[in-house]
């Protein structure tokens, strides 16, 4: 496999950007964004009331013990766009969704707004899996391995940063 990602600087900050397509409607791969039966399927559950400047719950199941996470709902303006913060021991995550489609196919720009270039070696194979994940769990395909990722894309990341 290899790595996709696309670091983006600005006099805004920094920017980690995947894209991936899908041959389906925006409202289906919306829906395996924002329904929590769907992300369980790749990424994990959440619970709660959802809506902009509400915070839910994502658990976090392919992760060590599955933890929990609040995540803070920035924007949702369906079936377009979707920006989230986190706020955990490892920093901030400013996450956007975007989605457009065009005859048929629908693609997604996952992007990662960065605080710090640091540790991009050890956040972007992560993105990657869960990518691929979202991937896998749509079109029934086997999940991918994390080993496929970490530490094989570590590299590729880091010299993102050293660009």
């Amino acid at each position: 496999m290899k790595p996709t990602a696309r670091l983006l600087r600005a006099g805004t900050g920094s920017r980690l950007v995947f894209t991936r397509t899908f041959r389906a409607p925006i409202d289906d791969v919306w829906a395996s964004l924002t329904e929590s039966e769907r992300t369980a399927r790749w990424f994990g559950p959440w619970e709660g009331e959802a809506g902009p400047g509400r915070t839910i719950k994502v658990q976090m199941v392919h992760e060590d013990q599955a933890p929990w996470a609040d995540m803070r709902i920035d924007a949702c303006e369906p079936p377009h766009r979707l920006s989230l913060f986190s706020l955990d021991e490892h920093g901030a995550w400013r996450l956007e969704v975007l989605l457009s489609e065009s005859g048929g196919t629908t693609r997604l720009e996952f992007v990662h707004h960065l605080e710090t270039e640091d540790n991009l070696g050890d956040v972007g194979p992560g993105w990657e899996y869960y990518l691929d994940m979202l991937v896998a769990a749509r079109d029934g395909s086997p999940l991918p391995a994390f080993d496929a990722y970490y530490p094989a894309m570590k590299a590729y990341f880091e010299e993102l940063a050293q660009a």
